[in-house]
């Protein structure tokens, strides 16, 4: 049973993001303030649901929800940075974006830098325990979703509407025969044998 807060009376936001372990594309986020009230009994870390789930609920997440926002790093900031960094940024962008501030952060993982002068708590696993986490969850796997979907059209080859850029056999193998394109993180190891090209940190 996921818990609808972790300090009752203070405006959390949960945290999540999407794409982090990909080979292409930008790495999405998303910040979600519930009501303390909010129930529904299908929502689960997004990693549990079904695709079809996931986007039955992220309509009534944006519907009942005080506030959510989405925030992104793209590819070519994954490489210029690191990816770590550019998660923890996409969460700031998604905060930031928020049309009600909240008074404390909720953070899915271990790893986090502070925004502002909002207290922050790292769950592991929390969007398996916290729901405003899980409903982010939701929210930036399937904004993510969405736009691998449409780049899909313009690089057909990667199967990314299937894969969504995940290191899968299908996606290797079409970098293997076609070689990287534009949307690639050039920073990751995007065939088993091939040495990372750079990594710049901030």
């Amino acid at each position: 049973m996921l818990l609808p807060y972790l300090n009752e009376g203070v405006i959390e936001a949960g945290c999540d993001e999407a794409g982090r372990g990909c080979l292409a594309g930008p790495v999405y986020a998303a910040a979600v303030i519930l009501p303390p009230d909010f129930k529904n009994e299908l929502l689960n870390d997004s990693k549990q649901l079904t695709e079809k789930q996931r986007y039955e609920l992220r309509p009534i997440i944006e519907r009942e929800a005080i506030a959510w926002a989405v925030g992104v790093c793209d590819n070519v900031e994954i490489d210029r940075a690191n990816i770590l960094r550019c998660s923890i940024e996409a969460m700031h962008r998604a905060i930031r974006a928020l049309k009600v501030r909240p008074e404390a952060l909720l953070i899915d993982g271990n790893r986090f830098y502070p925004f502002e002068d909002l207290p922050h708590t790292t769950i592991v696993k929390g969007d398996g325990k916290m729901m405003s986490i899980a409903a982010a969850s939701v929210l930036a796997k399937t904004y993510r979703d969405d736009y691998m979907k449409k780049i899909d059209l313009e690089f057909p080859a990667y199967n990314w509407a299937i894969n969504k850029g995940y290191p899968t056999k299908d996606h290797r193998k079409a970098i293997a025969e076609v070689g990287p394109c534009k949307y690639h993180r050039r920073s990751f190891r995007l065939l088993p044998e091939q040495p990372v090209q750079y990594e710049i940190a901030f």
